[in-house]
């Protein structure tokens, strides 16, 4: 059973955000980092943001910002509302991952 479950701790785990899942914020902010528990391709992933009526908006990620286990990307400013962050990796162990949080900006 050990040997099964093995493979799946290489799997890329969200371990932190900027913005952090479920904060309100003052203002749009400038910029979104999301650190992962290994090193992840960055070439190969992708974020999104979508507001509260579907509307998406693809992000560029900076290539070279953070270290190989972080996606930064600039974030153009947002209008007041929630607004959900959807993140795709392609962890070290070959595995598509997949996520998503929400934040807020205030009115």
């Amino acid at each position: 059973m050990l040997v099964a479950a093995g493979p799946a701790f290489a799997h890329s785990l969200l371990l932190e955000s900027a913005p952090a899942a479920g904060a309100t914020l003052p203002s749009s902010p400038s910029t979104l980092m999301l650190r992962f528990n290994n090193r992840i391709e960055k070439p190969l992933s992708r974020v999104r943001l979508v507001d509260s009526t579907g509307g998406k908006q693809a992000l560029t990620l900076s290539p070279d910002a953070g270290g190989a286990d972080r996606l930064v990307a600039t974030v153009p400013a947002l209008a007041p509302g929630t607004w959900r962050v959807e993140w795709q990796v392609l962890s070290t162990d070959g595995h598509v991952v997949a996520g998503r949080f929400q934040f807020t900006v205030a009115p």
